[in-house]
């Protein structure tokens, strides 16, 4: 798939405000950045973390955000395509949060799909993941995990 340069700086672009309303904890920031689509979808790391629709989407970061005193994101790596109105973004990051007198640094993965509306880019699709702890580097499955 041919990336034009300019689907390209638009997909950074809502990557980079993605991390600025997170590190700002500003929701409508964050949820216009979102499509309006009633079928969109984001699912975090958590178990219960699987949200459809604005609505369920603006009330995940809103817990997010109310569990913890400061949040960011730095993106490590980032690989992007595209195809017609239709773009991709996975991005290995390093969410940083502030809990309490804690501070956690947890290596994530994100695949992000985005529509275009006019000249934005809106996400329509976000999966959230954190790479299996109990998996050593060259193996293919993770041996220190609980099996269901």
């Amino acid at each position: 798939m041919k990336l034009t340069e300019e689907t390209k700086l638009g997909v950074i672009s809502t990557l980079d405000k993605i991390a600025e309303a997170f590190e700002e904890r500003d929701l409508d920031k964050m949820m216009s950045l979102f499509s309006t689509d009633e079928d969109m979808v984001v699912i975090g790391t958590g178990a219960d973390e699987k949200r459809v629709g604005k609505s369920e989407v603006r009330s995940l970061f809103k817990r997010d955000w109310s569990q913890s005193e400061a949040s960011s994101i730095d993106y490590n790596w980032k690989s992007i395509s595209a195809e017609g109105k239709l773009a991709w973004a996975a991005v290995e990051a390093t969410v940083y949060a502030r809990i309490g007198s804690r501070e956690i640094h947890l290596p994530s993965r994100l695949t992000i799909i985005m529509k275009k509306s006019g000249k934005q880019w809106l996400i329509v699709h976000w999966h959230a993941s954190l790479p299996a702890s109990g998996q050593q580097t060259g193996e293919a499955w993770p041996m220190n995990i609980p099996v269901v």
